[in-house]
């Protein structure tokens, strides 16, 4: 699968809540190979800023061409994206990175914050019984987009709405079961649905949040620790840009 250097065209742009944006891109060409899972890079027009944002894909269509993109306002990159309108030029590269395996098994899709847009497009193509377990701070995105491909369950810090806690608090106030976990978020709910996975003795695959530099594996900056030796830079880590950012949970230390 070839990445793809290319301008995009802002289709629709709006905010979720106060720092989180969703937009749609047409992006024919990224769109016709993307995966549940991967992500784009997203260049700013500011030349003093080289790096490029890498965001998860919460949407693909491949019969329109477009990918829906959900990111939060963080820096001024972030910034600088939320102030785009229809019909804007976006330059991206993608799709990038590994996605997620789809296999026909009674599944948990697991998102924590940030973490919970990539499973939208994973839910919608996941063919099997699904139970889909969001984590929220407080205020809730995107979880009634959610309900056409499953039962919801949601989770909030406060207790403001679903169960009081996090998105285990809530698999156990709930009684849910499954046999996989596909989750993306926090690395400290995935440390912990890591654990249970084996205490389950269930199948786990986690996409892994990390600050990332050059999105491609050339750089080294987005290193993980792996069980196994990477072939690249010899040692025990693994790169979450080219190699991740989904891994089977026995593949990494968390």
């Amino acid at each position: 699968m070839a990445k793809i250097k290319m301008t995009g065209k802002v289709v629709s742009q709006e905010p979720l809540m106060e720092d989180i944006w969703s937009m749609w891109i047409q992006a024919d060409e990224v769109a016709a190979q993307a995966v549940p899972g991967q992500f784009i890079s997203v260049f700013t027009k500011d030349s003093g800023r080289l790096l490029p944002r890498p965001i998860s894909l919460c949407e693909i269509r491949r019969d329109t061409g477009r990918l829906r993109i959900v990111y939060r306002v963080a820096g001024a990159g972030t910034k600088e994206f939320s102030d785009y309108h229809t019909g804007d030029d976006v330059e991206i590269m993608g799709p990038l990175g590994n996605g997620f395996p789809l296999k026909n098994k009674k599944a948990f899709l697991i998102g924590g914050g940030i973490g919970i847009p990539p499973m939208l497009e994973l839910a919608r193509q996941l063919d099997c019984e699904k139970q889909i377990i969001l984590g929220y701070r407080d205020r809730l995105f995107l979880n009634e987009d959610f309900q056409a491909y499953g039962e919801v369950f949601v989770a909030t810090e406060d207790g403001s709405s679903g169960t009081r806690g996090n998105v285990l608090d809530a698999i156990r106030e709930n009684g849910l079961k499954a046999d996989i976990i596909y989750a993306c978020g926090p690395t400290p709910m995935l440390r912990a649905l890591k654990a249970y996975a084996v205490a389950e003795g269930m199948e786990c695959y986690l996409s892994l949040e990390e600050k990332m530099a050059c999105g491609i594996g050339a750089c080294l900056a987005c290193v993980c620790q792996s069980k196994e030796v990477d072939s690249h830079s010899h040692v025990h880590n693994k790169r979450v840009c080219k190699d991740g950012p989904v891994f089977a949970a026995e593949e990494v230390e968390l």
